[in-house]
């Protein structure tokens, strides 16, 4: 009777071990599957998003290369005559007004973003540091058409005050896009400066190197990569500009003489004339977007080439 109970116990026990382990097969399976799928969605997703870049890339490329073989690269880019009208689609005074007001813009906006990343991620106490960087997320969701509208009633009746001229011009254009663009640089700087390794801080310090020392010769030069990644963006943030630009600086398509002269912009040319244009202009003006989608594209790769430089 003994060895019955016993035999019919060892029986229960294996047709447990085989409900069980049909559970965690059924279970194993699941999760399989379901890790499938999202793989699937994501793959999807991915595709989709390159598709949609190369159908713009092509679209921007059959409107506008037609138009620069017919007119000339070297008249297109470095020809400042720009009336669509009798057949003069020279952007070189565009050109050189979107790299002045961007450079102009850079020349204060990354100082002050890498001297303000610095201090949040290494001199202001945590508190302080965590409401700098909310304020600076509100900072960066401001549309651009308030930053515009507040340059147009403040910065430019300031500069005509104050300095000369109308106000609108390169000098209105490069503060209201270093204060857009100081968001992009001040949040990257700081996440790459949080990312260096603590330990290289602790062995600069327990050398002797006072905190300010090894900020300058230790934490900056090992964030490098990470702090010219934020600057080049910044900067590609602020040539793809347009609704602010458009506001205060004049659009006029001339080259400028100086940072009080008018300026118009590859992009605020885009937006001011591409409502009305039609044929060869319209054309112009997708050759326009053009240049602006290479120069982007050069920025990324100088991106992506100082990312990797900083990793050897």
């Amino acid at each position: 009777m003994e060895k019955i109970v016993e035999i019919d116990m060892i029986k229960s026990k294996k047709y447990k071990d085989k409900a069980g382990f049909r559970k965690r097969n059924n279970a194993m399976l699941k999760n399989i599957n379901a890790e499938k799928l999202i793989e699937t969605i994501l793959l999807l997703s991915a595709a989709a998003f390159i598709l949609v870049i190369v159908l713009i890339t092509l679209f921007i490329f059959a409107k506008g290369v037609p138009l620069v073989m017919q007119v000339g690269i070297d008249d297109f880019l470095f020809n400042s005559d720009w009336r669509p009208m009798k057949g003069a689609f020279g952007i070189w005074a565009m050109f050189v007004g979107s790299l002045t007001v961007t450079f102009s813009s850079m020349l204060w906006a990354v100082p002050l973003g890498i001297i303000t990343a610095v201090f949040m991620a290494e001199i202001a106490p945590p508190v302080i540091g965590r409401w700098l960087g909310r304020l600076i997320e509100l900072l960066a969701g401001i549309p651009s058409v308030v930053y515009g509208f507040i340059g147009l009633i403040v910065i430019v009746p300031f500069i005509r005050e104050v300095l000369g001229g109308n106000g609108l011009s390169v000098l209105a254009g490069a503060i209201i896009l270093g204060i857009m663009i100081l968001p992009t640089i001040i949040n990257i700087a700081r996440d790459a400066i949080m990312a260096v390794p603590q330990e290289y801080k602790e062995s600069s310090l327990a050398l002797g190197a006072t905190h300010y020392q090894t900020i300058a010769r230790v934490i900056i030069p090992a964030a490098r990569s990470g702090i010219i990644t934020a600057v080049v963006l910044g900067m590609g943030r602020a040539i793809g500009e347009t609704m602010a630009v458009v506001m205060v600086t004049g659009n006029s398509t001339v080259i400028p003489e100086n940072i009080l002269s008018p300026v118009r912009t590859m992009t605020s040319n885009i937006v001011l004339e591409m409502g009305y244009a039609a044929g060869d202009h319209q054309a112009a003006l997708f050759a326009t977007g053009m240049v602006l989608f290479i120069f982007i594209v050069c920025l990324n790769l100088m991106v992506t080439i100082s990312a990797k430089a900083g990793r050897k």
